[in-house]
């Protein structure tokens, strides 16, 4: 499929990197990207094959340095709410693919672009990765999730701090306080990418796709219904076939061989 300002590819089979691509405008995130965005996790989550996506910036300065100021300078309340809801939407339909979504952030992941790496499950960053959400400073709060992906992300003190000040954090910060999981030389991002989604890949498709939806929707809930529901999908793990090859395979001693069945 044709995109304009994102690049779809499927490195490997199972695997997706999206890749957004208007390095002219340091990656910014646009109407018209938000919707490729959207029809890009469509394709995703309509293949049945699929095992991990992968997300990343294009170029080695900015993963996505924010949403496009020349398209918000002049919007009225209604745009700008609209504008806001367009976001959030692509970002919540990214959130909520039944696999793993990692955010490879190459560079400055700043307003919009720390946001559609928040909506990722989780984040691999660069050493020369920047974060922040600096829409203070343009005198709008941010608009795409940050002020609530962010606070469940860190904590609403840790969230305000950054969200009230605008104040750009790196790397190591970025992981010691528990915006990205790791931090990796700039050379190996991608090549680190893809070895995690490997291993992911390698594993039982409906047990990666349950633990997945078991966390998203086991922290909305008190932990007594969360059990339950963990239950629920443990159980549903044992109709398929994979469970029986995994345990299979594990008393014969040799690797399973999932078909994702």
């Amino acid at each position: 499929m044709a995109f304009q300002n994102i690049l779809l590819e499927q490195p490997e089979p199972g695997i997706y990197l999206l890749t957004i691509s208007r390095p002219k405008a340091l990656n910014a995130l646009n109407s018209a990207t938000l919707d490729e965005i959207a029809v890009a996790t469509d394709v995703v989550a309509e293949d049945p094959g699929a095992r991990v996506l992968l997300v990343t910036g294009a170029g080695e300065k900015a993963f996505v340095a924010g949403a496009d100021i020349t398209e918000m300078q002049n919007f009225t309340p209604g745009q700008g709410e609209a504008f806001s809801a367009h976001g959030s939407r692509a970002f919540a339909k990214l959130e909520a693919l039944p696999l793993p979504v990692i955010a490879l952030v190459n560079g400055y992941a700043l307003g919009g672009g720390c946001e559609l790496a928040l909506a990722c499950d989780w984040i691999i960053a660069s050493e020369r990765a920047v974060f922040g959400q600096p829409e203070v400073n343009l005198g709008v709060c941010a608009g795409f999730g940050g002020t609530q992906r962010l606070p469940r992300r860190i904590g609403p003190a840790r969230a305000l701090e950054l969200l009230c000040t605008g104040r750009q954090i790196n790397a190591e910060e970025a992981a010691a306080i528990g915006v990205a999981n790791r931090v990796v030389p700039a050379a190996g991002l991608r090549q680190t990418g893809l070895d995690m989604a490997r291993v992911i890949a390698g594993m039982g498709p409906a047990a990666v796709r349950y633990t997945k939806e078991a966390v998203r929707r086991g922290a909305e809930l008190g932990l007594a219904a969360a059990l339950a529901l963990e239950s629920q999908y443990f159980g549903r793990c044992c109709a398929t076939q994979d469970q029986k090859e995994g345990m299979k395979a594990f008393v014969e001693k040799r690797p399973p061989r999932f078909t994702g069945r």
